[in-house]
């Protein structure tokens, strides 16, 4: 296969590691398994432009993306519906959709697998027509990652320790939000704390990811938390992968949802897939069965089919 690497060079682990030498090991596993690669090494601010230019190759069958949740995002985005497959490259810090597609969490790792790796097609969400393939989140959770975006880190540890540091000061302030949200046929009108919609039901027992990226269906989850206590609650029962123990967040499944929002927009954002945007006052969420084709482990392949 001919593949087309893109590496962000600030994106997390990305930044600590010998780039050079990176490279030059990337190069010699997949040469040596009879595959063909261009690497490109660039600044995030050229993520975007190079993903565009790459994508739109016809000499490309494996797009390569290395960075955190922000590059991945944007390569699925532009592949979506293509017959080329995205390749990633888990730089981040929870790599949460890497996991659910049962790479590799190393970079070594990562790209020993994709030498005799498989291509399948996965899901795909939209928020409004924009491409996500991991999460939409309004309430707290953007509220977090606005106040985690104030702090100053540089490592993976470091931003770990200004998310923990965002939402314990997020929980001691939450804001709640009047909303509509529509699934199917049920039309539900409440104030919440947060609601996250997935690109498929997270799993049970581990970080929140899909163990299925092919199921065909929205996650919904609606937080019912308001005091302080809950809200702890909740962040607990998040990590531990019980969210259907939790007594604190309701959970719906559909291929489609809507949101409208009744509070002031302009005082709330989104996060997708990490980053944050702006919050429209209503929201069409979709699920795109099969809409991306992906690179992953043969054996992940062989698990599934198991």
């Amino acid at each position: 296969m001919r593949f087309a690497a893109v590496l962000n060079q600030e994106g997390g682990t990305l930044r600590t590691v010998d780039l050079s030498a990176f490279t030059d090991r990337m190069r010699q596993t997949l040469e040596a398994a009879g595959h063909r690669i261009d690497i490109e090494i660039v600044a995030g601010r050229d993520i975007v432009a190079t993903l565009d230019r790459i994508a739109s190759r016809h000499s490309v069958d494996i797009v390569l993306a290395g960075g955190g949740d922000g590059t991945i995002s944007a390569a699925a985005a532009r592949l979506m519906g293509s017959k080329k497959a995205l390749a990633i490259l888990p730089a981040g810090t929870m790599n949460l959709f890497a996991r659910g597609l049962g790479i590799p969490q190393t970079l070594d790792a990562a790209v020993k697998s994709f030498a005799d790796g498989e291509v399948i097609a996965v899901d795909m969400a939209t928020a409004n027509g924009k491409p996500f393939v991991h999460q939409f989140s309004i309430g707290m959770h953007a509220r977090m990652v606005q106040l985690r975006q104030a702090m100053e880190y540089g490592s993976r540890l470091g931003k770990m320790r200004a998310s923990a540091k965002a939402a314990w000061a997020a929980i001691n302030n939450p804001s709640a939000m009047k909303v509509t949200l529509t699934i199917g046929e049920a039309e539900i009108v409440t104030r919440t704390t947060g609601i996250g919609i997935t690109n498929n039901l997270f799993g049970e027992g581990h970080l929140p990811y899909a163990d299925n990226p092919a199921g065909g269906v929205l996650g919904i989850y609606v937080t019912v938390a308001r005091r302080r206590g809950e809200l702890v609650r909740v962040l607990f029962d998040m990590a531990r992968g019980k969210w259907r123990d939790s007594e604190h967040v309701e959970i719906h499944q559909a291929d489609r949802a809507v949101l409208k929002l009744h509070s002031a927009a302009k005082k709330f954002r989104a996060v997708m897939d990490g980053e944050l945007v702006r919050l429209d006052r209503e929201t069409t969420i979709e699920i795109h069965p099969g809409a991306l084709n992906v690179l992953v482990p043969a054996r992940a392949v062989q698990a599934r089919a198991a």
